[in-house]
């Protein structure tokens, strides 16, 4: 009996703790050609931990961020490094590669982490340029900067990674 009751305590430890924030969140946002572009995110720490290719395992779909997530809204339609994205809210996943990643657009905007990810609903992937940095960076940071008329680039920046992607605002 008590070996049933702690087996059923740690199957349902993860389901306990899904939809539970766990990390601080933030926004990213940025007006580019009078319309605004917004990312929400979880924004973990490192804590110790060797996150890239260790925490976070190479050649698997990340969530970008902690909890639920990270959406990405905008008022107008993108170009994400040649990928249409049309006015509304997506999720942004990472397909965790060396030495690239790639930035997963998807149409199912509200969700708990890549749980149930479908890659059936993407509304496709492109390429991230990664660089190293040569102190590492304690928490998951995104930005969203202007990069000249109706151009923008995103970044993510944790651990020694930096990647990044360049759109347009259509």
């Amino acid at each position: 009996m008590l070996r049933a009751l702690l087996v059923t305590a740690l199957l349902s430890t993860p389901l306990a703790a899904q939809g539970q924030r766990v990390s601080p969140h933030e926004q990213a946002a940025a007006t580019i050609d009078a319309k605004k572009i917004t990312i929400e995110y979880g924004r973990p720490y490192m804590k110790g931990r060797k996150i890239f290719g260790g925490l976070e395992k190479y050649g698997t779909v990340w969530r970008a961020g902690a909890d639920e997530a990270t959406k990405l809204t905008t008022e107008a339609d993108l170009t994400i490094a040649g990928l249409k994205v049309p006015k509304g809210s997506y999720a942004l996943f990472v397909l965790l590669q060396e030495p690239g990643w790639k930035l997963i657009v998807n149409t199912v905007a509200n969700q708990w982490g890549a749980f149930k990810y479908d890659q059936a609903r993407d509304l496709g992937r492109v390429d991230m340029k990664t660089t190293h940095t040569d102190a590492p960076l304690e928490q998951f940071t995104i930005s969203i900067t202007p990069a000249g008329p109706k151009k923008g680039t995103l970044k993510m920046a944790w651990e020694n990674t930096v990647a990044s992607v360049d759109f347009t605002v259509n």
